[in-house]
């Protein structure tokens, strides 16, 4: 017999993971299109009664984004800079009709290697809060994304929150999606960076990471070192172009294949650093 649940109550959500086993509903912008024609065949338990854990807050140390928090919440949200690409990607992830519906937390625990809310996310060192009855723990979200459609998620745990460390909100970040069409697609690529720049012009800090190209979305942090201390401009093309990016490992499929992928990652990637710099006319979409 398959069960259905709606707690209004954290601690009543937890005692029902601990029970047995439940497909956490939340957005269900992923959960009903997987379902097609099959018959449902799982329990449910539906979190949208647990009003704690949508919104964003602040606290001394960290960035606090629920995890009903939805992309029309953090596109609508007042965060720093650092949070810009953040926000470009919520503008990407599906329709209008999408966004104000599906979760942060959704796009996290879906473990989609097209997934546009995790490359921006990474560049801010985030980190998953996850809740059971025996207690909590957190994982940055590197090590919470495990493969394709995996994550670490144990038996009777749920995410509450995703967190940002203050350290890292700084600098300014810009998102990069290249598609087959400008609206409503799945990403060849995408790329997400975050820069410091000093008042000499030089970075300072650098942080990017690169979605679709590669079973999960990795931070290339071969390439983050390369350009500490370089002049920003035009002129980091060519230290973009010579990196390595052994972080990646883009394979062929119907979108396009692992050549034109790590071709279109270079380029997405230094359209991103510009930005993020403070250069104009950079597109925010390729297509």
């Amino acid at each position: 017999m398959i069960r259905y649940a709606k707690p209004t109550d954290l601690d009543d959500a937890l005692a029902l993971l601990g029970e047995t086993q439940w497909r956490v509903l939340a957005g269900g912008t992923d959960f009903y299109p997987a379902l097609g024609s099959k018959p449902l065949r799982e329990n449910v338990l539906d979190i949208n009664g647990l009003a704690e854990l949508r919104g964003l807050a602040e606290t001394a140390s960290h960035f606090v984004i629920g995890a009903r928090t939805t992309w029309t919440d953090i596109v609508k949200a007042d965060l720093p800079p650092a949070f810009d690409a953040l926000r470009q990607a919520g503008r990407e992830v599906g329709s209008v009709q999408i966004q104000n519906t599906a979760t942060v937390a959704g796009n996290l625990c879906n473990a989609s290697p097209a997934a546009d809310g995790v490359p921006p996310l990474l560049i801010l060192d985030a980190d998953v809060e996850l809740h059971s009855l025996g207690g909590t723990r957190y994982l940055p979200l590197g090590d919470f994304i495990l493969g394709n459609r995996r994550t670490a998620l144990q038996p009777g745990e749920m995410v509450t929150t995703i967190r940002v460390p203050k350290s890292s909100a700084v600098g300014a970040s810009n998102f990069q999606k290249l598609g087959a069409r400008r609206y409503l697609v799945i990403s060849i690529a995408m790329a997400a960076a975050r820069v410091v720049v000093g008042e000499d012009d030089r970075i300072a800090d650098a942080a990017i990471a690169v979605g679709s190209c590669s079973a999960v979305a990795k931070r290339l942090t071969g390439l983050e070192a390369a350009l500490r201390g370089r002049t920003a401009g035009p002129a980091l093309r060519d230290v973009i172009a010579e990196a390595q990016l052994a972080e990646l490992s883009p394979i062929d499929d119907v979108r396009g294949t692992a050549e034109y992928r790590l071709d279109a990652a270079r380029e997405i990637v230094f359209r991103a650093v510009m930005a993020a710099s403070g250069y104009s006319g950079t597109e925010t979409v390729a297509a």
